[in-house]
């Protein structure tokens, strides 16, 4: 059976995508509970200004908690060499730098143009080195922009190169904007995996802006893809498209790799019931998935075993 790593991101690119503030205790709970249920790796915060994400402000204290947890990767987001500076102080597995391919997005998103962009991953590479962090960098905006539109193909894997070359672990192509089909999510992963070797593209990170998202998942295992990152409960939404959908939506992921015989390591009836406590934190906010409505086939147990 094949195994699939299933990366929980609500816990970080949920939460800053709302205007709640989760209390640090619900978000210890739900940590705690997705781990139980068998989620291997939480992306448990990001390194950013508090004043800018004040959602985000205890992410120190949220990767203290998580590092007791056994068997659980900690991973965060860092916007740069500062805050990847405060990863590796507060002790964390793995950290991931967001690296637009859109050179417009990337000024106004962290002022940086990729000329900056690369010479910054090679900072934080060499900082991860020394201390044995995995370094991962997400090539954002790799199906399209909402600034520039359409991003050449040519361009993200040229970038994706020049990332690997400054000290990149690890790839993964993200389609922050929901732009992604799943024809372009099969040629973009051969295009870069052709460039840098299969090897360090291993990630995708899909939203279901437009109703692609699961689509998009297929399309990246039937080129090997084996890491997707979710959401759980899809939290967040989508600040390109209001009232859809953000991040593909962890318990219907799951459902839909356990029912193709995949094996996540993830036990759903126990995911499921973690929406009760995000829920309850955070009272007022839309929770998304096909899965939790229409609950478990009456054979879901029985085509899981066959």
């Amino acid at each position: 059976m094949t195994a699939i790593l299933v990366s929980e991101v609500g816990t970080r690119d949920g939460l800053q995508s709302i205007q709640s503030v989760m209390p640090i205790e619900a978000k210890k709970a739900w940590i705690q509970a997705e781990a139980e249920a068998g989620v291997r790796e939480i992306e448990v915060g990001s390194f950013v200004p508090p004043a800018l994400l004040p959602q985000l402000a205890d992410t120190a204290q949220v990767v203290a908690f998580a590092k007791t947890i056994p068997g659980l990767n900690v991973v965060t987001l860092v916007p740069n060499a500062m805050g990847a500076a405060r990863a590796v102080e507060a002790g964390v597995h793995g950290m991931s730098i967001p690296f637009s391919m859109s050179e417009t997005h990337s000024i106004k998103n962290v002022r940086k143009d990729h000329r900056a962009m690369i010479a910054e991953i090679r900072i934080i590479a060499e900082m991860a080195e020394a201390v044995g962090i995995h370094f991962a960098v997400g090539l954002s905006t790799a199906f399209g922009c909402t600034i520039e539109g359409h991003v050449p193909e040519d361009q993200v894997v040229r970038l994706a190169e020049a990332a690997v070359e400054a000290g990149a672990q690890e790839l993964s192509l993200s389609d922050t904007t929901g732009y992604a089909d799943p024809a372009q999510v099969k040629r973009l992963t051969r295009k870069v995996k052709a460039a840098v070797g299969k090897q360090y593209l291993t990630t995708l990170h899909l939203h279901n802006t437009r109703g692609l998202g699961l689509a998009n998942v297929l399309a990246g295992l039937e080129e090997g893809i084996t890491t997707f990152d979710a959401s759980l409960g899809g939290i967040g939404g989508c600040p390109f498209a209001p009232g859809a959908s953000g991040n593909i939506v962890t318990e219907d992921l799951v459902f839909m790799l356990q029912a193709m015989g995949l094996d996540t390591g993830i036990d759903l009836e126990k995911l499921l019931k973690v929406r009760e406590i995000v829920a309850a934190a955070l009272p007022g906010e839309e929770m998304y998935g096909f899965t939790p409505d229409a609950g478990l086939p009456l054979d879901f147990a029985q085509r899981k075993s066959a």
